[in-house]
């Protein structure tokens, strides 16, 4: 008798081996046609895979991520044969499932076009229509290299020559077309309702430079046409909030021809990245941190004892001074392990908490680059806590809170991730295991459900990720702890406790912002430009009717801006309702039209970016009205 554990908990008994559609099948045929994968004792595996003992099934709707990822994931495989079927001279690469969607990297003679985006996209639809069963298959490694060579596929016969000598080496068949893939799939390519090819991009093979360039083809599907329709307008309503677009309309910030991925910030971007870090410094003294500065060059000899050096080259900047070897860093800690040294600290003064808006470098490759959103250069908002074993659990909820607080001021919601050991890591195993375990404690004290991403951690410890969602559902990661039993060891990182001996500090890595760049980008978008007030680079923008009230604007002017309130005019000689429409396109919260009326009455007529016409006021109401605002940080 095979007793199975569902995930509500119920039981079920079968008296021999049932495959996981047959279990959704068993408890109704509406979930067995909605069931795209299963869940078998925590590994994700096919629908059709056969369970012979007992354990806890949980059945995979679109609903659920892992089954997103198996239903994309044969999409991939549908539009690597919609392409072969088109171009058989084209070479696979890899086409997995990623976070919208799904991908897949060809090797082709000339670059694919919109038309051919286009055929293919009819193609698949072709294959759907024909609902092929994906039926999988293995093959000892010698005839796996043997099939893959018969069917001129090199870069197949690679990633099999790379696997570890006990690999099991699986393939997916759906009709004529067969592919190298560990899984899983769900049942047959009639489930995919909905396709759209969305873009393609150049790859190279295994994202490294010194390989050849690859056409990438990005796609989206669901099992419900509705849901593609939904899809497509949340995407083009991301597309009208590009922060590119935006920045560029608001002249917030550029990135140019000289400095790819290396962003130029504008005065108006200034400010607004200004109140930014204004924040942050007054939200830090508050809760303690001291801030510091570091330098941006550090010689090799640093990088080795931090680990960069092994663990993080590749994404390296390096110059030589005076014949020694220098990195530019990509990170601040090491910096804040030098300033932690410089002196003695006793248990009494922990915790110690040091704060830096530090500038980082980092490779990345010229198709990664985005916007701000993944740039070359940008400002971690880092701090490190130096703290006894016994304060860990209380920092940790301490940076919650933090975290928290900030979130809630722009108006996010977020949801929590734990990530765990990855295997390229340092430090003992038992290390970890106090590392990850205090930090499953601080989440369950402060009641945060949370998801765990096994081996996502970074390469000295386990860490919790904070991933924001905007107005129009997208999640990104920003804030992050990281738990690091390993960098005080390295650095040799001491306190002198109550018994008047050596002993070695605790560290946690954060950050709330992520990156300053990175961040103003989110904000952007989540605001479609129309920042908060606070944060509005022209809080204010004076429109003049005729020029008999330029002087009075400009004596209102220096008034709000002494109290602070940032300020524009426009005194052109346009029509006052081509000035408003101006104003409302620049995002300005507010436009304080003003005519002879309103200077002989001593008022301003104001115009809400929102709410419209508020009517006249007199300056020092409307200056009440905007600097409560301002205090409160409201969000409109």
């Amino acid at each position: 008798m095979i007793q199975i554990k569902l995930k509500d908990g119920s039981i079920r008994e079968y008296q021999e081996s049932i495959t996981v559609w047959d279990i959704a099948k068993d408890i109704s045929p509406g979930l067995a046609r909605a069931t795209l994968a299963g869940e078998w004792n925590e590994e994700v595996v096919d629908i059709r895979k056969k369970i012979d003992g007992d354990g806890t099934l949980n059945l995979l709707t679109f609903e659920e991520e892992q089954g997103k990822k198996a239903f994309w994931h044969t999409s991939s495989h549908i539009m690597a044969q919609a392409v072969k079927h088109l171009f058989p001279k084209a070479r696979l690469a890899i086409g997995p499932a990623i976070d919208n969607g799904f991908y897949y990297d060809f090797d082709v003679d000339k670059p694919f076009s919109t038309e051919d985006l286009e055929a293919i996209e009819k193609e698949m639809e072709q294959i759907v229509k024909e609902n092929l069963k994906l039926e999988r298959f293995e093959l000892p490694r010698q005839d796996a290299i043997q099939y893959m060579e018969e069917r001129e596929e090199p870069y197949k016969v690679e990633l099999i020559r790379d696997l570890p000598e006990d690999a099991v080496i699986s393939f997916y068949r759906q009709g004529d077309f067969t592919d190298l893939c560990a899984g899983p799939h769900i049942a047959s390519t009639g489930s995919v309702k909905a396709i759209k090819l969305l873009s393609v991009a150049g790859a190279y093979w295994r994202g490294s430079e010194k390989n050849k360039m690859l056409q990438r083809i990005y796609g989206i599907s669901f099992p419900k046409k509705s849901q593609l329709r939904e899809y497509m307008n949340r995407l083009e309503e991301a597309r009208k909030r590009d922060h590119r677009k935006i920045g560029k309309e608001l002249d917030l910030f550029s990135i140019q021809e000289e400095g790819p991925g290396f962003p130029f910030f504008h005065p108006k971007g200034m400010i607004l990245r200004n109140q930014l870090e204004d924040f942050w410094r007054k939200e830090h003294v508050q809760r303690g941190y001291q801030e510091i500065r570091t330098p941006m060059i550090l010689n090799r000899d640093l990088w080795i004892r931090s680990g960069h050096w092994d663990h993080y080259k590749d994404n390296m900047y390096f110059t030589k001074i005076d014949g020694e070897d220098y990195a530019i860093k990509p990170m601040n800690c090491p910096g804040s392990m030098l300033l932690y040294k410089r002196k003695i600290y006793s248990y009494r003064d922990l915790p110690v908490r040091m704060a830096e808006l530090g500038l980082v470098h980092r490779h990345e490759l010229s198709g990664t680059l985005h916007g701000l959103m993944r740039v070359r250069c940008f400002t971690q908002d880092d701090a490190h806590i130096f703290m006894l074993p016994e304060q860990v659990r209380d920092e940790i909820i301490g940076v919650i809170d933090l975290v928290d607080y900030f979130y809630k001021v722009f108006g996010f919601r977020y949801h929590v991730e734990l990530s765990t050991k990855p295997e390229d890591s340092m430090g003992s195993p038992e290390d970890w295991d106090r590392a990850t375990n205090a930090l499953k404690e601080a989440l369950e004290i402060k009641g945060l459900d949370y998801k765990i991403n096994e081996g996502d951690g970074a390469f000295y410890g386990p860490k919790i990720d904070f991933h924001l969602e905007d107005c129009i559902g997208r999640t990104w990661q920003c804030g992050t702890i990281q738990l690091d039993f390993q960098m005080p060891e390295r650095f040799d990182l001491t306190y002198v406790g109550p018994d008047g001996e050596k002993h070695r500090p605790v560290m946690i890595h954060r950050v709330v912002f992520g990156s300053i760049e990175r961040f103003i980008a989110i904000l952007t978008e989540q605001f479609a430009g129309a920042f908060p007030v606070w944060l509005s680079p022209v809080q204010a923008k004076f429109l003049s009717i005729t020029n008999r009230s330029d002087d009075a604007i400009g004596k209102m002017m220096k008034d709000f801006e002494k109290d602070g309130i940032r300020t524009e005019s426009d005194l052109r000689n346009e029509k006052i309702g081509y000035k408003i429409r101006e104003a409302r396109m620049e995002k300005v919260p507010y436009m304080l039209v003003v005519g002879d009326k309103e200077v002989e009455d001593g008022t301003v007529s104001v115009r809400s970016r929102s709410k419209g016409d508020l009517g006249t006021m007199k300056p020092e109401d409307f200056k009440a009205r905007i600097e409560r605002e301002i205090s409160e940080k409201a969000l409109d």
